[in-house]
């Protein structure tokens, strides 16, 4: 997938793979990904194992198994396969020759598709095989397997079952297997625990084949069994397979095992078709809200799909209890945990599209606020913290090593698990946003108001006060650039801290006003004083924040750093003694230079609305010569203010390199030693906002909705809808003509503003703007 020619196109769903490269084969794993939010099989095929990265992530199995890293576990592998057709082995090994096979994954539906045939005129059989991760049933994955070709065939064997030897990144994480197969109703399990919390994995397989069965043998391994199945094969044309995977854990049910195999036996009833018709009835129903169609160019409209159907997947949308994985399901890199990336990346999409997914991500913040708790306490502070790496009890997940030195090969001391503090004022911010989408002062009273209220204690405990200056301060920290650490004022840190703090003020007042018994559940459930509400008031009055130099505009990222050596990522580049070396603290080429790893006051622009356009222009020209976009986290901040600029050719671009960071695989795998491939999920919720706040220029404000568009030359139109307050709306925008559509069954008028102009659309108005 390296470059477009190695892929086709049919349609703006569908990606075609016409031949098989090896050197991609880790990357088709984690773009052709089935998955549900609960849990999601790599793009392999069922003939590899592990050393192809083959892997079935399960959510809320947190294990550590090396003494290092919690990680989510790889269950079983429940597909495996080989063929025996007349004793010789059919199945497309890496290397192999005389087998071509091709694959096509459906991006609308999740369906990941195979065919391999052979190459030589003796041996014409057939592979066809396809499979999806249910959204009907969260907990299974339905595959068809068919091969053809077969009529002259002998002696047809197939091997089917369940693998426990599978693909972990940091240590084992099963023991204690048993499996068992019920003949009778054609299902097998491997039932295993996980290493540390002893939590209950099974992985349960029921069959059925449309052929008349010679014989079945039974072979079981410590971590595997398999069933030997040859057909009786008289002059039959394909033999297909349709098998019914199930996981369960015991963190789902109290006897995962026996709810496995229900599940396995009630799958026998209907067909693989039948299945798929269930599950492509709840992907339409997602789609409805969530697609955004593109006219003008295909492969950018697949793009597009791709990173709005893995921002989905990676989602735990059936739970308010489990994070989104900076990698989501597609491997164990970065724990399956949440970063600040789900408030600030992946939640926006869902603000706008799928509210009760929304507020069941920010549910998660309110369900680990006992772990951001224990966190700040941990470290001397007040309030919550929230952890930079969180799981599932929201405890800290970083650890402080987590990079080496490749060239000493000792450990390199990080601190973003504790001096990367603006990971709390994001949630803050976040909380706001969903307020104004979604006008819940309900979800403020019962979730929102305890998690701000503990940011803006944090905030307190950790502010300095300068008495030189009579302000304060936020020293000794790193901001999104994670190659400077140790730095004082990180101009995105105190704006958002400062902004956390306004937004518990808010909302203080305004339950004190409209629900206060409400309030006074939350002041005595957590002690909170009169004395902590002047505290938070002055510290937000006299907190530092850096403001534009009043000639160059410039916002100083830290405390002088414009002292630092003023120098390009490309001059870094051949200072490198070695190409893996990590560029950040303490002694990384980058440290001591104004080169930075990803969009920082960049960043700023897009969240907040708080400078004038000549001062963004002046700082995006400034730090845009000087981000390396080592995350993929930063092309499209920088998209987005581009074209909020009217640059749309850079936005473009930008839109472009951030779309592409997993479908061209752009972005580097191995980082200071440390594995960090899989799908890059905040890029993939970056994309919703690059086409919805950058080129159709949509900003959220409290006084309403605000549209400046600037539709790239590339496209010819966009259209998508959005939820805002409850009502629903139909959007297109093309080079000329912007035009909004309100639903008729929409309560009330919408008001909005489109390069200031304001409108107001009634339930079944369509209103047309030129441009």
């Amino acid at each position: 997938m390296a470059e477009q020619s190695l892929f086709k196109l049919k349609d703006g769903w569908n990606l075609e793979i016409p031949e098989i490269d090896e050197n991609q084969i880790v990357n088709y794993g984690s773009n052709l990904l089935c998955g549900n939010g609960y849990l999601a099989y790599r793009g392999t095929l069922e003939e590899w194992g592990k050393d192809q990265y083959k892997a079935c992530i399960v959510s809320d199995t947190y294990d550590m198994a090396d003494g290092k890293w919690r990680e989510l576990s790889n269950a079983p592998d429940g597909l495996y396969s080989r063929i025996s057709i007349d004793g010789q082995d059919f199945a497309h090994d890496p290397g192999s020759l005389d087998l071509k096979t091709e694959l096509n994954f459906n991006y609308r539906y999740g369906i990941f598709e195979r065919q391999t045939q052979s190459n030589r005129e003796e041996r014409n059989y057939q592979i066809l095989s396809a499979r999806f991760a249910s959204y009907d049933n969260l907990h299974l994955i339905a595959n068809q397997y068919t091969v053809s070709g077969t009529e002259k065939a002998e002696v047809l064997k197939f091997k089917i079952g369940i693998d426990g030897d599978v693909w972990d990144l940091n240590g084992t994480h099963l023991k204690n297997f048993s499996s068992d197969y019920d003949s009778e109703k054609n299902i097998l399990y491997i039932k295993a625990e996980t290493v540390e919390e002893e939590i209950e994995v099974v992985t349960a397989l029921s069959f059925k084949i449309n052929s008349q069965l010679q014989n079945i043998a039974v072979e079981e391994k410590e971590k595997a069994i398999f069933l030997i199945i040859e057909v009786n094969n008289p002059d039959q044309k394909e033999i297909r397979i349709e098998r019914n995977l199930i996981i369960y854990s015991s963190n789902d049910r109290k006897d995962p095992l026996k709810q496995a195999l229900e599940d396995a036996e009630n799958c026998l009833e209907f067909s693989y078709e039948e299945l798929l018709k269930k599950h492509k009835a709840k992907w339409d129903q997602r789609w409805e809200r969530a697609d955004i169609k593109l006219k003008g160019n295909l492969m950018d409209q697949l793009a597009v799909r791709f990173n709005l159907y893995h921002n989905i997947i990676a989602t735990p949308t059936h739970s308010e209890y489990l994070p989104i994985g900076a990698r989501g399901l597609s491997c164990q890199a970065y724990q399956g945990a949440a970063f600040w990336d789900q408030e600030i990346f992946n939640l926006p999409m869902f603000m706008y599209t799928d509210l009760e997914s929304a507020k069941n991500i920010l549910k998660y913040r309110y369900h680990t606020l006992d772990g951001a708790r224990e966190k700040a306490a941990d470290l001397g502070y007040d309030g919550a913290f929230y952890a930079w790496i969180s799981g599932k009890s929201g405890k800290e997940l970083c650890p402080s090593f987590f990079f080496k030195d490749v060239i000493s090969g000792r450990k390199i001391r990080n601190h973003f698990n504790d001096w990367q503090i603006h990971v709390s004022p994001d949630i803050s911010y976040s909380i706001w946003k969903y307020y104004l989408a979604a006008d819940d002062i309900d979800f403020i009273s019962k979730y929102g108001a305890e998690i701000l209220f503990e940011i803006a204690r944090f905030i307190h405990s950790r502010v300095h006060f300068n008495s030189y200056k009579d302000q304060y301060e936020l020293i000794r920290l790193l901001g999104p650039d994670e190659y400077h650490e140790n730095v004082d004022n990180n101009a995105f840190s105190n704006y958002q801290s400062q902004f956390a703090l306004k937004i518990a003020l808010y909302f203080y007042f305004k339950l004190q006003n409209e629900k206060p018994q409400e309030l006074k559940k939350i002041v005595d459930k957590i002690d909170l004083k009169e004395n902590e509400i002047t505290a938070w008031q002055e510290i937000k009055e006299k907190i530092y924040l850096p403001k534009p130099d009043s000639e160059s505009k410039l916002i100083e990222q830290f405390d002088g750093y414009f002292d630092l050596e003023d120098t390009t990522a490309e001059v870094l580049e051949d200072r490198l003694i070695d190409k893996s070396e990590y560029w950040g603290w303490p002694n990384g080429v980058a440290v001591f230079t104004q080169v930075i790893k990803q969009a920082d006051v960049i960043q700023l622009f897009t969240l907040h609305d708080l400078f004038s356009e000549d001062v963004i222009a002046a700082n995006y020209d400034y730090y845009e010569k000087r981000t390396q976009h080592g995350s993929s986290l930063s092309p499209s901040q920088y998209a987005i203010v581009a074209a909020r600029l009217g640059r749309s050719e850079e936005a473009y671009r930008y839109f472009k390199k951030s779309a592409y960071i997993d479908l061209k695989s752009s972005n580097k795998a191995v980082s200071g030693g440390t594995f960090i491939g899989g799908v890059h999920t905040a890029a993939a919720g970056g994309i919703w906002q690059v086409l919805i706040n950058g080129f159709a220029g949509m900003k959220l404000k409290k006084e309403g909705l605000f549209f400046k568009p600037n539709l790239t030359e590339e496209w010819e139109e966009l259209e998508w809808k959005l939820i805002y307050k409850q009502a629903k709306l139909k959007l297109k925008l093309t080079q000329s003509e912007f035009e909004v559509n309100s639903d008729k069954a929409n309560a009330k008028e919408i008001e909005f503003k489109v390069f200031n102009k304001k409108y107001n659309i009634e339930p079944g108005e369509k209103i047309k703007i030129s441009l």
